[in-house]
């Protein structure tokens, strides 16, 4: 008796320590730096086109999309609890029952392992504030963790919780996040068996990832339906045509980047001014057409292959290409395209490299010269000169034109027609260099040279920032600032950027269209003949540098230009045979052909201005204004139409 009353002691005081013990293990953990009173998770933000379609998502170390218990599908719960936590609704955090077969599976394996009896709650705590030890001190404190969770949280906050930061292997956080990459479907219309899929994921997702073991993960996922049809929570038809079920099952890349040059962009666009760039769950919307990109890509890289044809000993590691297209009457960037092969150098050219723009930057001396009164019908000097010193190292400079002939005196259109060097400088020097750099400088042009070089185009400027001076021929006189990024939205809905259209006039619209018209004749009967398409009005001028060593082609719709370079990323010459007109004007035509196929209800007419008029000079059609009347000796004026 007495050795009886000494054991129920021993057990009594047993007892009393352990709860004591637990009771102070439970008032004792300090809950403040648990994350599951202040639930942030990085989340994952996208990037999408104009039209709505997904450029790319950005993320740190966790690729994940957050969703609200309200949005989760009852089903998905279902399917959740029937293989983890059946009593979930039920229990206070942890399942006594579960714990006490557990503690039978640790009494015979000698205390070396600690297997079960997780509820929800529980793998919650332990993935998000334990280590992955197993061990009785680290179960305990997982226990009354749970426990304080249960205090703090109510179920669906629980769950909503759990199923947004778990991992379903594949690099995929969250519930969300693995249904959009493994069978690019929101949770709404997710199959019974995919969501079982899902929920079978997060005990071994390596081993039941479907992309690469879709066999375990069927197994997994049918499991998971006869759990719910042993429940009774689904009915037998369900059940069988679970079963039967094989779901396609996508092996995307996280990032699903398609625009790789345009992501670069805009992630160093917003870097500055957001700190959580890649982890705050924003959306970002762009004027970038996807379909126009890819045709931007398709076109540049048929200009690359057209390169290598017609030069074998072309140095591929260093030639290469990049192209812009913008709706110059809203600045909306369409496509950029830093380059032919992003895998092979993610050097975005259209908007870091520096190039000279040649004869391509004629247009704008030309403009200069007819705002301040000069017709298109005016004659310039066509002859060479010589320039004492002028090549430095007291080297004298002796420009030439590119088939090395002088024309004597020819109009304006006829110079700019033709590209004619000899001529441009000529009427560089008529106007006097300084006023052509302080028209330059007006214009918004920065780092232009104040001397004659300038107007051979002998500076550096990038594709992207080229194209906002040539929107004011397209837009009549007004520069429009090019903007890739349309909007910032946050999580929460709120517009937090917003990129407006900024512009200025540089211009009189019936002055730009003289220039724009000279330059349709580019493209009619010059020098961009290459780039013509039939049934639409383009206008454009071809750039190509001292030795080949740059290849412009700039060309004007009435919707849209684009601006198209191709070099050597050393600066070294290309073939000499390689220029603007023979291969950077093709790509134009390339791409518009592809274009207009896209949009066939495209603009293809210029509109004429207003104070633009038309009459007949020297036995031919030609435009004037007010301000640049026709000149004055030989003129037969048969007829004028006002617009």
């Amino acid at each position: 008796m007495r050795i009886l009353t000494y054991f129920l002691s021993f057990i009594l005081l047993c007892v009393i320590a352990v709860v004591g013990f637990g009771t102070y293990l439970f008032t004792s953990i300090d809950t403040d730096g648990y994350t599951f009173k202040e639930y942030k998770p990085s989340l994952s933000t996208q990037i999408f086109d104009k039209n709505g379609k997904l450029v790319a998502n950005i993320f740190d170390e966790e690729h994940r999309f957050y969703v609200k218990y309200e949005d989760l599908p009852s089903r998905l719960i279902e399917a959740l609890l029937a293989i983890e936590d059946t009593s979930f609704f039920e229990h206070n955090g942890v399942n006594i029952d579960a714990i006490f077969r557990a503690l039978i599976k640790i009494v015979k394996s000698g205390g070396r392992t600690m297997e079960g009896a997780s509820t929800l709650t529980q793998q919650f705590i332990k993935n998000t504030e334990l280590t992955p030890e197993k061990t009785i001190n680290r179960k305990l404190k997982e226990a009354l963790l749970a426990y304080k969770m249960e205090f703090t949280l109510n179920k669906e906050e629980i769950l909503e919780r759990y199923l947004n930061y778990i991992f379903f292997g594949h690099g995929y956080y969250g519930v969300k996040t693995a249904a959009l990459g493994y069978f690019r479907k929101d949770l709404n219309e997710l199959s019974l068996k995919e969501i079982a899929i899902l929920v079978g994921l997060p005990k071994a997702p390596s081993s039941y990832d479907p992309t690469k073991h879709l066999e375990l993960s069927i197994s997994r996922a049918n499991n998971v339906v006869q759990r719910m049809y042993n429940l009774g929570w689904i009915s037998k038809s369900e059940y069988e045509n679970s079963i039967s079920e094989i779901p396609i099952v996508f092996n995307d890349t996280l990032t699903q980047n398609t625009a790789p040059y345009v992501v670069d962009e805009v992630i160093k666009e917003l870097s500055p001014k957001l700190q959580d760039l890649k982890s705050g769950g924003y959306q970002i919307h762009l004027n970038i057409d996807l379909d126009v990109q890819e045709m931007a890509q398709n076109a540049l890289r048929f200009g690359y292959d057209e390169i290598v044809k017609r030069d074998k000993d072309a140095n591929l590691s260093t030639l290469n290409g990049a192209m812009v297209v913008v709706n110059h009457q809203n600045g909306e960037v369409l496509a950029l395209v830093g380059g032919v092969d992003y895998e092979k150098s993610n050097y975005n050219r259209a908007t870091q490299s520096t190039r000279q723009p040649g004869s391509s930057f004629k247009p704008f001396l030309y403009q200069i010269a007819v705002d301040l009164g000069y017709s298109t019908m005016s004659e310039v000097a066509d002859i060479s000169r010589i320039f004492e010193g002028g090549a430095g190292d007291n080297k004298d400079w002796i420009p030439k034109n590119y088939g090395k002939d002088v024309g004597g005196f020819i109009t304006l259109k006829q110079a700019l027609t033709s590209s004619r060097n000899l001529a441009t400088i000529n009427l560089a020097l008529d106007i006097g260099i300084d006023v052509v750099h302080s028209k330059l400088v007006n214009m918004g042009f920065e780092n232009v040279p104040a001397d004659l070089s300038i107007v051979l185009g002998s500076f550096g400027i990038s594709p992207l920032e080229f194209s906002k001076f040539y929107t004011m021929f397209g837009n009549y006189g007004k520069i429009v600032q090019p903007n890739i990024i349309k909007n910032v939205i946050d999580q929460n809905g709120k517009t937090i950027l917003e990129y407006n259209t900024n512009s200025y006039k540089a211009s009189e619209e019936e002055q730009a269209f003289l220039v724009l018209d000279m330059m349709r004749n580019v493209v009619e009967n010059g020098t961009g003949r290459n780039a013509r398409v039939g049934g639409i009005e383009i206008a454009g001028k071809t750039g190509t540098t001292n030795k080949s060593v740059d290849a412009w082609f700039c060309g004007i719709t009435p919707e849209i230009e684009a601006l198209i370079w191709y070099g050597n990323d050393d600066n070294k010459p290309m073939r000499y045979t390689e220029g603007g007109a023979r291969t950077s004007a093709p790509v134009f035509r390339e791409f518009l052909s592809t274009y207009l196929k896209k949009f066939p209800n495209a603009k293809r007419h210029f509109s004429t201005p207003k104070g633009v008029r038309m009459g007949t000079f020297n036995g031919k059609t030609e435009y004037y204004t007010s301000k640049s009347p026709f000149p004055k000796q030989n003129p037969t004026l048969n007829e004028e139409i006002l617009f």
